[in-house]
């Protein structure tokens, strides 16, 4: 891979960052609303790990399983999506009065990673995104394993930068809003939750023929 090479693919990732939050991201808002930066960074490694396990699978060709097959697209997406609305619920419904904003609430490092790595999991898109993606830039006179794991090393460490970017996002959130009651905070991160599976439940796919 040429410096050309791979310095378009950096441009096509930034381009790709440069939108509004979608589901990881408004999760890391969330929980950095909630716990602070320094534990959300489980969640963001709960998600940068699910990101390897979709590279690794487009990698083994099962973007093309996926993008042929609209029932195995439609159950992983509205799984995502049941999740993400009963984080969202849990957050509406929880009274967690009198605890400081962003103090590391009653989150357990196990529970936040595996916020972040399912919610990043139930995102099909993600697999066929990385199957579409990688072949782009990569030349087939070289190796071609060297070539994936410098994709998807920096994917992952521009995705990981942006997250930790969101991150703090939240926190600054949460200074702002240090005012408010607890119960009003976790209302807010529930509207997160619920416009994540929103923005989930709302990607059209159509099946390869």
């Amino acid at each position: 891979m040429s410096l050309e090479i791979y310095l378009l693919y950096l441009a096509a990732v930034a381009v790709f960052f440069a939108t509004p939050p979608d589901t990881s991201q408004l999760l890391i808002i969330s929980n950095s609303i909630r716990h602070g930066l320094r534990r959300s960074i489980f969640t963001i490694a709960g998600d940068l790990s699910a990101n390897a396990v979709q590279m690794t699978a487009a990698a083994f060709g099962l973007a093309a399983v996926i993008a042929t097959s609209a029932s195995a697209f439609l159950w992983i997406k509205w799984l995502g999506v049941a999740y993400l609305l009963w984080i969202g619920v849990q957050l509406f419904r929880s009274k967690d009065g009198g605890r400081e904003v962003g103090a590391g609430t009653a989150g357990g490092a196990v529970r936040l990673f595996r916020q972040g790595f399912v919610t990043s999991m139930a995102n099909p898109f993600a697999v066929v995104f990385f199957g579409a993606l990688f072949p782009q830039f990569i030349d087939p006179a070289l190796p071609v394993l060297p070539q994936l794991l410098i994709l998807g090393v920096t994917y992952i460490a521009v995705d990981g930068v942006i997250l930790l970017l969101w991150g703090w996002l939240g926190v600054r959130a949460a200074t702002a809003l240090k005012r408010f009651s607890f119960t009003l905070i976790n209302r807010i991160c529930g509207a997160l939750m619920i416009a994540a599976a929103g923005l989930l439940a709302s990607k059209d796919f159509q099946p390869q023929r």
